[in-house]
């Protein structure tokens, strides 16, 4: 479990983290999310006793990073994949932090086969792709066989098959009642994987839930799709009603402004034949730009020519 407690980092006068308190469980996938420059890598940083919080507390298993014992066995992290000696192998990289931790060398050669790096064990790290580079960043992470697993951009760099891999990975260990704490900006991904959320702006928290609640409160007012027999009629009886009805190319109507139980009431109170009713659910992308647009500190000002 990561608990962070009433957090508060700040750099001078800048402020990237204040009063922060959020708890990580273990047994699911939490995904943390934020915009850019939102306090998301200092918070992970002050987990990982990287940093020091100017106010609060950060434990993992209720101890500060500081004080764990054999910190590879309780917590495996990655904050920059590529913080790698590029004139080591692998395998010797990997060998290294183990022999900080009395690790085995079979461990070693396990978590290269769980990444699928056995192949280019042996070559210099220098020569690995960005993928790679991922693969042997989570390989170093997984090293401890740790109960605590934080991953900053798992996911970058990795082509389609394994981002799969990534995903069922994170779900698996969360499945062994590990606790998985990761950022990313593929919100397709977190939504996959994560069932909850913590959300931060601007070094605030914004929300910690559920992804089905996140993405369930941003649909409610979205869209709903309509077709019926008598588009024409259906459109006049929704547009009195005060909805804002848009025909599309097939023939359905999309509806703002009325729930879809108001839809199906009013069309069989005027005898209107419906063929489908369809609430349009928002992507979990849409509810974070929804709920995070007032936080992001690098905003636009136009598009280029």
């Amino acid at each position: 479990m990561i608990e962070v407690r009433g957090v508060s980092k700040r750099y001078g006068e800048k402020v990237a983290v204040e009063d922060l308190t959020f708890t990580v469980q273990p047994g699911v996938v939490t995904g943390f999310l934020g915009p850019n420059g939102a306090g998301k890598s200092t918070t992970m940083r002050l987990i990982l006793g990287l940093d020091r919080p100017t106010e609060g507390t950060a434990t993992v298993a209720g101890r500060s990073y500081a004080d764990l014992p054999a910190p590879l066995h309780e917590v495996g992290a990655m904050l920059e994949a590529r913080a790698i000696h590029t004139g080591r192998s692998a395998r010797n990289h990997l060998l290294a932090l183990a022999q900080t931790h009395g690790i085995p060398d079979r461990r070693v050669d396990e978590v290269l086969d769980l990444v699928g790096l056995t192949h280019v064990a042996r070559k210099r790290v220098g020569s690995f792709s960005l993928g790679m580079g991922q693969r042997l960043g989570i390989a170093a992470a997984l090293l401890g066989d740790p109960h605590t697993v934080i991953l900053d951009e798992p996911a970058n760099g990795l082509d389609p098959e394994g981002i799969r891999w990534i995903r069922t990975l994170l779900i698996d260990l969360a499945r062994e009642g590990r606790t998985v704490f990761l950022s990313s900006h593929l919100m397709s991904e977190i939504q996959q994987s994560a069932e909850h959320l913590i959300v931060i702006g601007k070094g605030r928290l914004i929300e910690d839930t559920t992804v089905a609640d996140f993405v369930a409160r941003a649909s409610a007012d979205a869209p709903v799709r309509v077709r019926g027999a008598d588009p024409a009629a259906l459109a006049h009886a929704l547009t009195a009603a005060g909805a804002a009805v848009s025909l599309e190319a097939d023939g359905a109507l999309t509806v703002t402004g009325l729930a879809a139980e108001q839809i199906g009431e009013l069309a069989a109170a005027d005898g209107l034949v419906l063929h489908e009713l369809t609430p349009l659910r928002v992507t979990l992308e849409e509810a974070f730009m929804s709920r995070t647009h007032e936080a992001i500190e690098y905003q636009p000002t136009g598009v280029p020519v």
